[in-house]
């Protein structure tokens, strides 16, 4: 598995990571032993990063990652957590003492007393255009309580406000071949400033997958039941906004430019990966079949496909199917 410099850390990463969003809630039900097993598998495989957040699950994602940890004595894997969702979305919530609570409560989680990298989970823009937001994150880091801080963002005008700020490590950003428009602006940035960027999002909530037709139905605790249209919270965390039968059938278009022998869900991690200014992909795992599938895209990193054939195909289907609707937004 490549390794790849976390921004100014000292740290190397996979270019595969674990999103564990799923193994918190909000994806139908995930057991704690699948959980654990999803964990191993992907550690096995090479996989040094796990992305979580204190509200997945209230907790249980991160629970279930320290637990993990301190039974495999794993030291070398990078946990990066979230925190700020668990409040309403108002600037006025995001104050020093909300940020020192919320990081001790995932410092508890995480059976840890510093934490490797915390970011903020989307929160308002104008939190993340504040001075003040990186001062108080500048005071944990002093205190101890997190090594490192970042900034999860929804929109690309978003990331480039984080990354203008000197002592972000990282941003986070939903990319993927349905979500080009990062590619303009915010990598280029990133890339110039030394800040790592967490490709999220990466299959499309499993649009991506290739498996998915236009009668497929999800579990009702799943946010592709419930969030279609942005009800619970913002629509483009869901398929990546894009509306699920046309992604259906953007997502048969681009399988079928590939050869027989490469998954799409592969190919489009892969495609992510190689991304100039892209340090890992975070694509989530319910299965251990899953997360051995995440990490078989590792593979074609190097050279298993024409990546660039593909980014091809990538552009024109995204041109056709998904320019007008999604490229405005975010």
């Amino acid at each position: 598995m490549e390794q790849r410099s976390l921004g100014r850390t000292g740290r190397h990463v996979s270019a595969i990571g674990l999103g564990t969003w799923q193994l918190g809630a909000d994806w139908g039900d995930v057991s704690e032993d699948d959980a654990r097993a999803v964990l191993a598998a992907s550690v096995d495989r090479g996989v040094n990063l796990f992305d979580t957040a204190d509200v997945y699950g209230d907790g249980r994602s991160e629970s279930l990652i320290g637990e993990f940890l301190a039974e495999r004595h794993e030291r070398k894997v990078t946990v990066a957590t979230k925190m700020g969702r668990r409040v309403a979305q108002e600037p006025e919530n995001y104050t020093p003492e909300a940020f020192r609570s919320w990081v001790d409560r995932s410092r508890e989680n995480l059976r840890t007393d510093t934490l490797d990298l915390v970011q903020l989970h989307c929160p308002p823009t104008e939190v993340i255009e504040d001075d003040a937001t990186y001062q108080a994150l500048d005071a944990l880091v002093a205190e101890g309580r997190m090594a490192s801080y970042g900034v999860s963002v929804e929109t690309c005008a978003q990331a480039l406000a984080a990354i203008s700020h000197p002592r972000v490590t990282n941003i986070q950003i939903i990319l993927n071949p349905f979500r080009l428009k990062p590619l303009d602006e915010v990598l280029p940035a990133a890339e110039r400033a030394g800040v790592a960027v967490f490709a999220r999002v990466p299959l499309a909530s499993g649009l991506l997958s290739g498996k998915y037709t236009a009668g497929t139905t999800f579990a009702p605790n799943d946010h592709r039941t419930y969030n279609r249209n942005g009800e619970a919270f913002d629509r483009g965390e869901t398929f990546s906004g894009v509306d699920f039968t046309v992604g259906v059938e953007a997502a048969r278009e681009l399988s079928a430019t590939l050869p027989k022998s490469v998954p799409l869900a592969a190919a489009c991690l892969a495609w992510a990966a190689t991304r100039p200014g892209v340090t890992t992909v975070i694509p989530g795992a319910r299965s251990v079949t899953q997360a051995s599938r995440n990490a078989d895209a590792a593979e074609l990193i190097d050279g298993g496909f024409d990546v660039d054939q593909f980014d091809t195909a990538v552009r024109g289907v995204y041109d056709r199917h998904l320019r007008a609707s999604i490229h405005p937004q975010w």
